[in-house]
């Protein structure tokens, strides 16, 4: 891993400029660093928030548009909107490869950089809110857009496979926006425990699940396994959410006739379209999840040690480790 010195980048017309302040290390990156994902050379990162430091004449004064000084989360996603996915205005599918280039042509993410030139629309101002909240806004969207597919309603029943950052977000989430009760299921013992202090009406390992909970009407999986377990949980006309990155070889066992009885559902959730950004921005905005943000803060470091954060995501469990824009 090194440090490249780039060329600052100049906002085009419809682009602001935007200084880091901080980079969330997400599973991606971490699969990355330690070899199991296999895409080099690239600059990682795409979990972002910082300040806007310049406005490309389009949208200088444009209403609505960030401004300099503003601080923002940042939708690094490069949606061609032209392919067949995004004409259904299911972008969050978008065929064309996304992403940028390094001046020698090495692929990038964006978001390790000191500043970067995106779109003025990609970028959702958060007022005062923390830098690091801010830079939860993909996740953030992501776990909307979960939600969103899912068709939660307010009153329901939840449960969530997996109690890590993913996890996590989706309980924070579902519990302002109305759900009757929210229980996380996780192996760990110590995973159970911290959600149970931030809030869970219920934690229980995988084992003892669907005694201690009972039927949901939602049950979101964002862990690789508990796959059963959400087949066997889900209630009538319920619906089981398949978040998390899976093995290719996977399958969720759902017998035909009782998916049709009891209209089961099994929805696939990818990433975060652009109107989940906007609920994610209003939310980190609003500071409503500010208390569950600050919980899953599991260290800091300088983008000179940004190796020192890959190193510790790839050693021990975490939430989320961030890489600041600032001196070592």
């Amino acid at each position: 891993m090194e440090l490249r010195n780039e060329p600052c980048p100049a906002p085009g017309p419809d682009q602001v400029l935007v200084e880091l302040a901080a980079c969330g290390v997400c599973t991606f990156e971490r699969r990355l660093f330690a070899g199991d994902k296999r895409w080099y050379p690239v600059s990682p990162g795409h979990e972002i928030s910082g300040v806007v430091v310049e406005v490309g004449s389009a949208v200088d004064a444009l209403e609505g548009s960030p401004q300099i000084g503003e601080a923002v989360t940042v939708d690094l996603l490069t949606r061609c909107l032209t392919c067949g996915p995004c004409r259904r205005g299911r972008t969050a599918l978008c065929r064309y490869r996304q992403g940028r280039s390094l001046s020698d042509g090495t692929f990038s993410f964006g978001g390790l950089v000191e500043t970067i030139s995106v779109d003025a629309k990609s970028t959702y101002p958060v007022g005062n809110a923390p830098i690091l909240h801010a830079a939860m806004g993909e996740p953030i969207a992501c776990t909307v857009h979960s939600l969103r597919r899912a068709g939660f309603m307010a009153g329901e029943r939840v449960a969530i496979i997996g109690g890590g950052f993913m996890g996590r977000l989706h309980m924070a989430l579902v519990r302002i926006e109305g759900a009757s009760a929210v229980g996380v299921v996780d192996i760990s013992e110590e995973r159970r425990r911290e959600a149970d202090e931030a809030g869970a009406d219920w934690v229980a390992r995988p084992g003892a699940a669907r005694q201690v909970g009972g039927l949901q009407d939602v049950v979101f999986v964002t862990a690789m396994g508990g796959l059963d377990l959400a087949v066997e949980m889900v209630a009538p006309g319920g619906s089981v959410v398949l978040y998390s990155t899976f093995d290719p070889e996977a399958t969720v066992g759902v017998a035909a006739e009782r998916a049709h009885r009891d209209e089961i559902s099994i929805v696939g959730v990818y990433s975060q379209e652009p109107e989940d950004w906007k609920r994610a921005a209003a939310v980190i905005r609003s500071g409503v999840i500010a208390d569950d943000l600050n919980r899953l803060v599991t260290a800091r470091f300088p983008l000179t040690r940004a190796h020192d954060a890959l190193t510790l995501v790839t050693s021990q469990p975490t939430y989320r480790v961030f890489v600041e824009n600032g001196p070592g």
